[in-house]
């Protein structure tokens, strides 16, 4: 099939002119997979599967062991796609963190995704040198290699659950600042040469994760205020910008030989934390391509991988996850927490909950590239490893969490989208109350808006009429508010405020009561 030679084209570095009929076989092809992963999400939102597992699959199916026969082996060409893929599935992921939940965690997470990568890049070395008998070299890259905590898989799978906010601020702020670390150790680990002057390597990793910082938070303030200050002719125009204002983040970063992907979270946290105008849609462009993004970097890595070859590394992979999972893993969470006091509850579930997805099996593909020796075995038992333990963490997590005790019970919060009036010098605000919010039940009056902004109208079961103060807003409806702009913020606070505390907002603080998702 013309897909399957393609892909042998792409593999051994060929071209030949592509016909009108080559590109709709192609484009016929792309789009049924896309179908098929997209209607995978339901089945695995319901086992509690991480999806990366049936784009996996689907790869797999594709691919030279499978009904597809495609043969695709070109590594360079994966790990290119990879990285930009991880580029934007941490932007989705930095959008989509909240300040007030990463804020009072900061510190911890930090120190995760940095002593915490060494003590388990440590343990990990050392059970696959002891244990399965790996060379050094080869046992750091490993080592190296899964201890990152995927992105991709941390932020679809803790959404889902109702955490406390400090953990899954934890876990996300980790795993959106490990991958720069991490990244930096197997590219060491994985250049000509053994690896001198470790205090070197220290220093070189905290520069460029300085630099990445700097460079992404400037990015980050400065799209930030633009945006604010500029209105553009099309709400459509907003979701573009903001994703194109991450990537440049990525790339300053990355050619000041700083972190470019912790430049690009950072900067991403910054514009999802600024209250931009047309929001909610800036949110679900970000999110359409961050599913784009795992769809094709799990399919390419499915079809990278030969099944065939996997049987000799099962039990290496097995007895390496183990160290890793049992191991290394608890001891850097405990390590690294307690000293800021964090229940042992907690612990155990981020102990738990480290999942690891396609940035491990990504960056098994640089050795390959660098053409170290062993690099495919290293491949294929991280490859394993991943599905074999994401198999068995995943569904668990919202088991263990309700053993712990540590669901939490939080009023769903309000979409607000905010468009510009800029000649009228102030903001349209668009409010959809949610089934669960504590805003059903409250009359107009009782938002008590700040003097300078209006309930103008009230949509309810697609009718539209304008509210008396007594009016009693329900859920589904949706509001219309104007509001001058030195009142905006005001405005948009104090109605979050009475979405999470209802009535009593006034007395639980201006921002209402803090719960966790």
């Amino acid at each position: 099939m013309y897909v399957s030679s393609c892909a042998v084209r792409l593999s051994q570095g060929r071209e030949r002119p592509l016909t009108v009929h080559h590109l709709n076989q192609l484009l016929l092809v792309c789009s049924i997979v896309l179908l098929v992963a997209v209607a995978a999400v339901r089945i695995s939102s319901r086992s509690g599967l991480p999806s990366l597992l049936v784009y996996l699959g689907i790869g797999i199916a594709l691919g030279q062991d499978g009904l597809g026969d495609i043969h695709f082996d070109n590594a360079e060409l994966t790990q290119v796609i990879g990285y930009a893929a991880l580029v934007v599935i941490l932007a989705e992921g930095g959008l989509g963190t909240k300040w007030t939940e990463v804020r009072p965690i900061l510190p911890a997470a930090a120190a995760l995704a940095l002593a915490g990568v060494a003590v388990s890049v440590g343990v990990t070395a050392s059970a696959a040198h002891f244990l399965v008998g790996l060379e050094w070299r080869q046992a750091l890259i490993i080592g190296a290699v899964v201890s990152s905590t995927d992105a991709a898989a941390v932020f679809s799978v803790l959404r889902k659950i109702p955490l406390p906010a400090r953990v899954t601020g934890a876990l996300e702020a980790e795993s959106g600042f490990n991958d720069a670390p991490v990244v930096i150790l197997v590219v060491a680990f994985s250049s000509a040469g053994p690896v001198e002057h470790w205090y070197v390597l220290v220093g070189e990793i905290l520069l460029e994760l300085a630099i990445g910082a700097a460079i992404g938070v400037a990015v980050g303030w400065l799209g930030a205020w633009g945006l604010r200050h500029v209105a553009l002719p099309a709400s459509g125009l907003y979701p573009i910008a903001v994703m194109a204002i991450a990537i440049a983040a990525y790339a300053a970063g990355a050619m000041a030989h700083g972190s470019g992907f912790l430049a690009v979270y950072l900067a991403s946290m910054v514009l999802g934390n600024a209250k931009l105008p047309h929001w909610p849609a800036t949110r679900g462009f970000a999110e359409g391509l961050g599913w784009i993004a795992q769809i094709g970097m799990f399919v390419l890595l499915g079809l990278l991988v030969a099944p065939h070859e996997l049987g000799d590394h099962i039990v290496p992979a097995l007895v390496i996850g183990l160290a890793l999972t049992v191991v290394a893993r608890p001891l850097s969470v405990v390590l690294c927490l307690t000293p800021f006091r964090v229940p042992w509850q907690e612990q155990t579930l981020m102990s738990w909950a480290g999942l690891r997805g396609a940035v491990p099996i990504i960056l098994a593909t640089i050795p390959m590239v660098q053409g170290v020796a062993g690099s495919e075995r290293v491949f294929n038992i991280v490859f394993v490893l991943v599905v074999v333990y994401t198999l068995v963490q995943g569904p668990t997590l919202p088991w263990l969490a309700r053993k712990l005790r540590l669901g939490a019970d939080s009023a769903a919060d309000l979409g607000i989208e905010s468009a510009p009036l800029e000649r009228l010098r102030g903001h349209l605000l668009s409010v959809a109350i949610p089934a669960g919010s504590r805003m059903h039940g409250v009359e107009v009056a009782e938002l008590r808006l700040p003097a300078g902004a209006a309930v103008t109208l009230v949509v309810r079961d697609g009718t539209s009429f304008v509210p008396l103060p007594s009016t009693v807003l329900r859920r589904g409806d949706e509001l219309l508010v104007v509001a001058t702009d030195p009142v905006r913020d005001a405005a948009e606070r104090r109605l979050r405020a009475v979405g999470r505390g209802g009535k009593l907002a006034g007395w639980l603080g201006a921002d209402g009561p803090r719960t966790g998702r």
